[in-house]
């Protein structure tokens, strides 16, 4: 009897054990699994993103021109003030003019003696050095009397804006110009292009251009001039765009806001919820899912565009990849994963 009481106590601890030991197997799986960070994922696939580049610029005038004298002079009067418009040809400064009544004497009398040295040699009583001579002195005299009376009176040579006046009447001029003309119809912005654009910028090429002062209004410019190089210390080529400004609505000195349209591309495009900016970098990663071994990638990826919540990728991420739009706080390169939401 004390046999078969030890024999069933034996044989229940046996199966208690046995039970024991599978319940555990079964939770160290569904605890491992647990462990496992989770993540959702998406799949992403190219899509046509239109290639735009977007600068700031400040609006200039299409060209600057510094009235000024040849030689130091008095000025008598100045005819227009900074902000007035004027036109090609139109006077705007007179000088002292003492000097071009000597000048007009002495012109005189050179020429009286070349044309009597003229009449001597074709009667056989001078030579032709002396008339050479006397040439070479009536064009100087010439020469030097035109340029001052050029020098008297300062015209515009272009039509344009009074942009800025550095005398008045009394002083004599110096090393800055008397007044600068802007030609503000059309005016011009300048932008630094990256180099990866060369090829897609042309001439005529169609610029939308904004002005914050004008909320509501779009202007469109051309694109005017394509400096040949490009500098090697921002990898960058100047672009000149000139713009319509009949209306005097863009003022030099404004800033611009500048958008070239280069065309469309298909990129991968990802939401910004998968974009990782990495500690201490301006670097930015995506984590791929790799269905495989459910682990995932840190892969560096290329921004383009921000489109809305989503990112254009240059390059970085495959078309049809899964990349990871949730729960990225937990992860490193080649760890795996449990997807809760695809």
């Amino acid at each position: 009897m004390r046999f078969s009481y030890w024999a069933t106590f034996v044989w229940l601890g046996a199966a208690l054990v046995s039970c024991g030991t599978k319940d555990t197997g079964n939770g160290g799986a569904e605890a491992e699994k647990e462990k496992l960070p989770a993540v959702e994922i998406l799949k992403v696939y190219e899509s046509p993103v239109a290639q735009t580049g977007n600068y700031t610029a400040t609006v200039e005038a299409f060209k600057t021109n510094n009235i000024t004298t040849s030689t130091p002079n008095r000025i008598k009067n100045i005819l227009v003030e900074v902000g007035e418009s004027v036109s090609a040809g139109q006077k705007l400064v007179t000088l002292d003019n003492v000097n071009i009544d000597q000048l007009k004497v002495r012109l005189d009398n050179t020429e009286r003696e070349y044309d009597r040295a003229v009449q001597l040699l074709e009667i056989g009583g001078g030579t032709r050095q002396a008339v050479d001579q006397l040439k070479t002195e009536l064009d100087a005299a010439r020469r030097q009397y035109e340029n001052m009376v050029e020098n008297t009176v300062l015209v515009s040579p272009v039509n344009g804006v009074v942009t800025a006046r550095n005398y008045d009447p009394g002083d004599m001029t110096g090393q800055l110009p008397v007044l600068t003309v802007g030609q503000v119809n059309p005016v011009k912005v300048i932008v630094n292009v990256s180099e990866s654009e060369f090829t897609r910028v042309h001439r005529n090429m169609d610029v939308k251009v904004t002005a914050d002062v004008y909320p509501d209004r779009t202007f469109t410019g051309k694109v005017y001039l394509i400096h040949p190089t490009i500098d090697p210390s921002t990898r960058t080529f100047t672009v000149e765009i000139t713009i319509d400004n009949g209306d005097n609505a863009l003022v030099p000195g404004m800033f611009a806001r500048v958008e070239m349209n280069f065309g469309v591309a298909d990129h991968v495009v990802v939401p910004d919820r998968a974009v990782v900016k990495q500690p201490g970098s301006g670097n930015r990663y995506v984590y791929v899912f790799n269905p495989a071994d459910s682990t995932v990638s840190y892969n560096q990826v290329e921004l383009g565009r921000r489109i809305d919540n989503a990112y254009e990728l240059l390059s970085g991420v495959d078309n049809g990849a899964d990349v990871v739009i949730a729960g990225q706080t937990r992860l490193a390169d080649g760890v795996r994963v449990s997807v809760v939401k695809q």
